[in-house]
């Protein structure tokens, strides 16, 4: 058996969405345009409609640097 594909006793599913604290997102706000965002909890991304971008969150730990942003389509 290969141990390396055992998950810890009590580690977090890797399907499972992270959450964002509603205060946080309060108060961030797009870098490009200062446009309030909004959370979308599947894609774990943080939308600015605005800017028309996506950030990502990752590890519950929102990415807002325009480059690593995701162009959203129209």
């Amino acid at each position: 058996m290969n141990e390396a594909n055992i998950a810890a006793p009590g580690s977090p599913a890797p399907t499972e969405p992270t959450r964002i604290d509603p205060r946080l997102l309060e108060i961030l706000v797009c870098p490009v345009t200062r446009a309030t965002l909004e959370y979308d909890s599947k894609r774990q991304e943080l939308i600015s409609r605005a800017a028309k971008l996506a950030y990502p969150i990752r590890d519950g730990i929102p990415i807002m640097l325009p480059e690593e942003a995701r162009a959203l389509e129209e």
